[in-house]
């Protein structure tokens, strides 16, 4: 399936930042969004908008596949009071690479641009990812995807039963036999 994430360059009352980048929205992409010039399925960012509160900026381009292996990172994710898609993004440099034409100046006003690199919805491909040092966002899972979801982790996915385990002092100490 295809998607589209929705970034928010929002403005902040601080000292030090005038504005800080957050990832709003993961959208279905049936292709309302890429254009036909976008024919190799890269990432291509568009700006939608600006309001008091900041700007808005869609990026298309993202593929999601779901895989057997990952099947516990999605049980957990679906099994979390609030399940969620995660978005991992970049301050990128190289404006150029990531924004259409039509947004280019306005990209280029700024040194960098947050740019969503990937989505997933499992919690431990996330964890992989905050591991390895990149910034991973979550946005909620609406409740059509995570039905969706939740069939794929039906059909592919067995939690492990939980083993009791002992504790050490009831394993059989070593002790003398008294007389």
């Amino acid at each position: 399936m295809r998607f589209a994430v929705l970034m928010r360059k929002q403005f902040v009352d601080n000292p030090w930042i005038s504005y800080r980048w957050a990832p709003q929205e993961v959208l279905p992409d049936f292709g309302q969004f890429t254009s036909a010039l976008n024919t190799d399925n890269k990432i291509i960012g568009q700006f939608l908008g600006r309001d008091d509160g900041g700007e808005s900026w869609l990026f298309t381009g993202y593929e999601l596949n779901l895989f057997p292996d990952e099947g516990e990172g999605y049980y957990l994710n679906l099994s979390a009071t609030q399940p969620c898609w995660f978005v991992m993004w970049r301050l990128e440099e190289d404006i150029e690479r990531y924004i259409d034409a039509q947004s280019i100046d306005l990209a280029k006003s700024e040194a960098t641009i947050a740019v969503p690199h990937r989505i997933s919805v499992s919690y431990n491909e996330a964890g992989r990812l905050l591991d390895g040092g990149e910034s991973v966002d979550n946005i909620p899972l609406s409740s059509e995807h995570a039905s969706w979801l939740q069939e794929f982790v039906n059909e592919n996915y067995r939690p492990e039963p939980k083993k009791r385990h002992r504790p050490a002092s009831f394993k059989g100490a070593d002790r003398s036999v008294e007389d």
